[in-house]
């Protein structure tokens, strides 16, 4: 994490609404694949589901808070102390 003098570690997840949380997108995540399983008990139905959720994953959960802080947009925003 980028961090400013005198000020908490920046992090992306402190502007982020509950749902945008990395519990929730993981949770999220499992559950669908998970569920595809259980639902369809077909093992190349549960990969075509996983492809996609797994680079929705892969990029909301390191993908993209690593380019906001790469990029300076946080350090333009006003804290967020939630």
């Amino acid at each position: 994490m980028h961090q400013l003098p005198n000020r908490k570690p920046v992090s992306v997840w402190n502007y982020k609404p509950w749902w945008c949380q990395p519990w929730s997108i993981f949770l999220t995540g499992v559950t669908l694949i998970s569920g595809s399983w259980l639902l369809l008990k077909t093992w190349w139905l549960t990969i075509l589901v996983a492809i996609p959720v797994l680079t929705w994953m892969t990029f909301f959960l390191f993908i993209y808070p690593r380019l906001v802080i790469q990029n300076g947009i946080l350090d333009a925003l006003p804290p967020n102390d939630e």
